[in-house]
């Protein structure tokens, strides 16, 4: 099984040249070939003629330079792209994470999981601005998903091949990549690995990334358990606002025959009002996204579900799935 390494880059000058050093000298250990794919995700330090000089002097070293800054999650989905490795290895290249910790991870992977990710059980940055906010956030998402995980920013992470291309990386969702695997059926373990304190260049996370991960949680909460059938949450929401409409509905005419209340400037009425609409557009929003999932689906052949293996199907493989009754 041959392995990819991707490394995202943004203005890290001076990680550029001791990052590929220690890649080029533990990589061999894994007895397979392998290959290293620098994503520059828009540097303007001189990350880019660094990156250029390496791959001429190294063809096993690929650069995939954007044209402006992107994201990391971009860059992640552009190095898995370019990649040719059955093996995909992510790391970060700011010398934090730990290069000899490859072969552990791509061992890992030999004994049948789909997915490894790190645990910087030992991490080695500040604790106010990234350590504590990070075992919060790591907590409530482990508790949201269902999914057990210490460190779920630890870029260092070793997947399958046919795992990786199925993931639809955008946005920021690359702290969910074991997640997103997990989702589709991968087989993830979570395992101990390094981590130094950043040498050289900053940092590019801080505090204000917290509200960006709570958004994106919302957002895999609900393609995991509603992006294929979207009316199974808003068909709740719009019965639990219909029930509410009726409920208040009812007592708003029962007050007018018992007491003789008028029912215009009662409050329940306007709850049975608002109720009403209310539950119109959630049943309109399922609807609609009930529509978009079966053009989601409909479309180059994409399935809400994930094969492992094919036993005794010969050509039934390359056939086209059947349309199943609306």
């Amino acid at each position: 099984m041959t392995v990819s390494v991707v490394v995202p880059i943004c203005n890290e000058l001076e990680n550029i040249s001791p990052l590929y050093q220690q890649l080029a000298a533990v990589l061999p250990s894994i007895e397979r070939p392998w290959e290293i794919v620098f994503v520059d995700d828009g540097s303007t330090d001189g990350s880019s003629d660094r990156l250029k000089q390496i791959a001429a002097s190294d063809e096993r070293v690929k650069v995939v330079r954007f044209r402006r800054n992107y994201g990391q999650t971009a860059a992640m989905q552009a190095g898995i792209h370019h990649s040719t490795g059955e093996t995909i290895v992510t790391l970060d290249g700011d010398l934090q994470n730990d290069p000899l910790d490859i072969p552990t991870l791509v061992h890992k992977l030999d004994e049948g999981y789909d997915l490894v990710h790190g645990w910087r059980k030992l991490r080695q940055d500040t604790l106010l601005t990234r350590k504590l906010p990070s075992k919060i956030a790591n907590w409530l998402i482990s508790r949201v998903t269902g999914f057990p995980i210490h460190d779920l920013g630890c870029t260092l992470k070793a997947i399958r091949r046919d795992i990786a291309v199925e993931l639809e990386l955008y946005g920021e969702m690359h702290r969910f990549i074991p997640i997103l695997a997990h989702g589709r059926g991968a087989r993830c373990v979570e395992v101990v690995t390094r981590h130094h304190p950043r040498r050289f260049g900053q940092t590019k996370y801080g505090l204000s990334r917290t509200v960006r991960v709570l958004l994106d949680l919302i957002t895999v909460k609900y393609m995991l358990d509603y992006f294929a059938s979207p009316m199974k949450l808003f068909g709740r929401f719009g019965l639990a606002c219909f029930a509410a409409a009726i409920l208040a509905g009812f007592a708003s005419v029962a007050m007018k025959l018992a007491g003789g209340t008028d029912m215009t400037g009662n409050p329940l009425t306007l709850v049975a009002v608002l109720g009403t609409i209310a539950a119109i557009q959630f049943f309109s929003l399922g609807l609609l996204g009930e529509v978009a999932a079966r053009i989601y689906y409909g479309q180059e052949r994409r399935q809400n579900y994930a094969i492992r293996e094919l036993i005794n199907c010969g050509e039934e493989i390359n056939r086209p799935p059947l349309r199943r009754a609306a």
